[in-house]
Parts: structure tokens; sequence; C-alpha cells
């Protein structure tokens, strides 16, 4: 490798073909961090996706420019990347597809697609009135891309949507409310969905006393992580029947075979799948030849959330 030469590495070949062909003088080695470094330097490493963040620890005593991971949350990556590191997330990949799965799961939820669908199982035609999504009012809480996206697609449906996040700010569409108006917000919504990250002030945050604050018959979704909220509080509530619930994340993660969430009628529980999509991978694949253009420009590297 010559000193001109820009090298990184890639987890698997399907990044690598969805990547295509970068600029003259980069050079590409597939290494999925799971085992050694198979070189001692590398400009941009590319990490696996999904529940893999344990395999950082093999970038000790490898000098890297930038981490570049494959997800938005980065919560533990501080616990396990070694000193020396810089670390960007995927912002701009996974907004679109974790927008759809919120929609979709808010729509089934409104509309009773779940129990459509189990009346079909058994073979029963079994229409039913439901609310609309059209003239709720949705809460989302944190307001970053994700949310962003998802308020987006929500005006499209007629929805009213009120916007909290840590820090109460304003923008072209009004109010964004901070963390403490959740006590008045919480009983006008409809619908709150859940988009903050996990760190230490927001785990648990979604307890007992956020969901009393909760109207009767209101539905909470998180897609966001599990650890946000607290499980036993969510069961309890849903048990009830007091709310309802559409978990595309949950603690524990995977929820064990034959949890008592599975068997609840007013609870629609995804695999943790908001980002896995078709629309990933070309925008994972654009993140990363955006990156590597930078560092051939001398440009500072996008997304950068920890320096370790």
């Amino acid at each position: 490798m010559s000193p001109e030469t820009l090298l990184v590495s890639l987890p698997d070949s399907v990044l690598r073909e969805a990547v295509g062909e970068l600029p003259a003088g980069v050079e590409v080695v597939e290494w999925a961090l799971d085992g050694p470094a198979p070189r001692p330097y590398f400009d941009i490493v590319v990490t696996p996706y999904m529940g893999k963040t344990d395999r950082l620890a093999h970038l000790a005593g490898v000098d890297t420019r930038l981490v570049q991971s494959q997800s938005i949350g980065y919560d533990g990556v501080d616990r396990v990347l070694p000193a020396g590191h810089v670390y960007a997330n995927a912002s701009s990949v996974h907004e679109t597809s974790t927008a759809e799965l919120a929609l979709a799961l808010i729509l089934a939820s409104q509309r009773g697609i779940d129990d459509f669908v189990r009346a079909a199982d058994a073979g029963v035609w079994a229409p039913a009135f439901h609310a609309s999504l059209a003239d709720r009012t949705v809460l989302l809480l944190g307001y970053g891309g994700v949310s962003q996206a998802i308020e987006s697609r929500l005006l499209a449906f007629e929805s009213t949507v009120v916007r909290v996040a840590r820090t109460a700010r304003s923008d072209e569409r009004g109010i964004i409310y901070g963390f403490d108006s959740l006590p008045e917000l919480l009983p006008q919504a409809d619908i709150v969905v859940i988009g903050v990250p996990l760190t230490t002030a927001t785990t648990n945050l979604v307890d007992d006393a956020f969901l009393s604050q909760m109207r009767d018959g209101s539905l909470l979704v998180n897609i966001a992580r599990g650890r946000v909220a607290d499980t036993d509080a969510v069961l309890a509530h849903a048990t009830s029947g007091r709310l309802r619930f559409a978990l595309d994340v949950t603690d524990p993660e995977p929820l064990p075979t034959g949890h008592p969430l599975f068997a609840l009628p007013n609870v629609l529980v995804s695999p943790h799948v908001g980002g896995a999509s078709s629309a990933m991978l070309p925008r994972m694949a654009r993140l990363v030849r955006q990156q590597v253009e930078r560092m051939l420009r001398g440009e500072p590297p996008l997304n950068v959330v920890l320096t370790s």
C-alpha cells in the first residue's frame, strides 16, 4: 500500500457490491471484525450491522481515522470501543425505513389489522369500527432524524403532531416542547411515539408514572430502544387493557419465547426491524461513498458521535 492509498474495510461482500466502484487510490478489504485485524491500519472501518457491538474490541491496537457504524443508535459503544478511535453513526440510512415501520405499526393498531388477521386465520369474517389516524393527536418524543421522517408522513394522514425533545425550542413549524412539558402533553395525545436515543437519562423513561399520564385507550409506539421503557410497567398497563402498545424494540431483546406480551391482543410486537428493508443498503452504500470522498478531499467525516 502506498502512502496515497486510502484503505477501507467493509464487513461483507453484499455491502462491497452495493458501494460499487470507488475513486482511484482506494483499496477495499473485507473484514467483519470477527477476529484480529488483517492490517494494522485502516482509514475507514465499516462495522457489521446489528448486535455485534462487542466486535469493536478487535480494534484494539489498530490505527483508524474513522469507524463507521451501520446503525443510528450507539448505546454501549463507549464501553467497548478502544481508545483512539473516531466513531460515526449511520444517520441518513435508517430514517426512511424506520418511519415506514412506525406508520405501519400505527395504522395496524389504529385500524385493527391485527384483529382482522387473527379472525382470518380462524376463518372468520369480523368487520369492526376503529379509530382513524386522521384527526388524531400524535406526540413524538425525541425529535431526531427518525421522528422528523415520521412527522412528514403523519402530516399527510391529517393528524396533529406534537413534537417533544430534550431541549425546548422553535422551528418553522412552531414549538418543540421540552421533556418538562410531558405531564401536560401526555394526557392530550392519542398516540405517543418513542424515538429518543438510549442514554442514562432516557433509560426507563417510559415507566409507570409516564404511562399513567396517558389517556385511556391511547397507543404507545416504541421504535427507539427497548430499555427506554420499563417492561414491567408496559406489561401492567397492557394487561389491564387500559393502553395499547406497538413495540419494535423490547427489553429483553429478543423477547423470550412465550413472553406474556406476545399473547395480549392490544400489543403488536415486531422483532427490531425498523431499518431492515430494501431502503437500507443503497443508503448505507451512499454514506460509505460520501465518507470516502470527504476523506479524499481532506474534509471532516459526517455523523461523528464519539471520539474515544
